[in-house]
């Protein structure tokens, strides 16, 4: 369920500023996302999973709060990461 070690240096380093930079929203909404993605994919497969299903709407709504606010203080950022993670369409 949880993300792998080389999943996480390889989304930090990528939406990071340097390998250390775990706490910057970007890398956090990356990583949710991935957990996301995850979850969903695991929610299809065991449907009566109802405490997998709760927490992934939890995620969903810690990534939505990240997102309203990248989009309040750095709107450039913000249409940035939309694109390159594909949230919305």
């Amino acid at each position: 369920m949880a993300l792998s070690k080389e999943e996480v240096t390889s989304t930090v380093l990528k939406f990071g500023k340097n390998e250390k930079d775990s706490g910057a929203s970007e890398v956090q909404i990356a990583l949710l996302t991935k957990r996301i993605n995850q979850l969903t994919e695991h929610c299809k497969q065991f449907r009566k999973d109802k405490s997998s299903q709760r927490g992934l709407l939890i995620l969903v709504g810690k990534r939505r709060r990240m997102l309203k606010y990248i989009q309040r203080a750095n709107l450039e950022k913000y249409r940035s990461i939309i694109q390159e993670l594909g949230l919305r369409k």
